[in-house]
């Protein structure tokens, strides 16, 4: 019913900058907040940032400073501007996002597929 489609990931050094897309598609109603979460190997998905549909953001500590989370006028696209990338951002980059589904009541929450994000030292 509900896609979410990643992209923007891939290998950069130390210091740089990469940018994620996510596009979420399907039978949406309305679209209650989207974020990023992301899980290295070992460990377990944590949350990176998350936005509202009222645009509150929420950030990792980890994050804060480096990392902003925007979404697309039609905010069913979610982007990560991740800046200043060191090797400890090294994961696969989950986007999520909590909506209602047309015919269906309450909230629904789904995940992309993840991509990987690889900072070399």
């Amino acid at each position: 019913q509900v896609q979410l489609v990643e992209s923007g990931g891939g290998l950069v050094q130390a210091g740089g900058s990469l940018r994620l897309s996510c596009a979420a598609s399907g039978s949406i109603w309305s679209n209650n907040a989207m974020g990023w979460y992301r899980q290295a190997p070992g460990k377990q998905r944590e949350l990176v940032a998350t936005i509202t549909s009222g645009g509150s953001t929420n950030y990792a500590d980890s994050v804060k400073g480096r990392f902003l989370i925007s979404t697309a006028n039609a905010k069913n696209t979610v982007y990560l501007q991740m800046n200043s990338l060191n090797p400890e951002d090294t994961a696969v980059y989950y986007c999520n996002a909590k909506v209602s589904v047309v015919g269906l009541t309450g909230w629904y929450v789904y995940w992309g597929q993840g991509t990987q994000v690889t900072v070399s030292s």
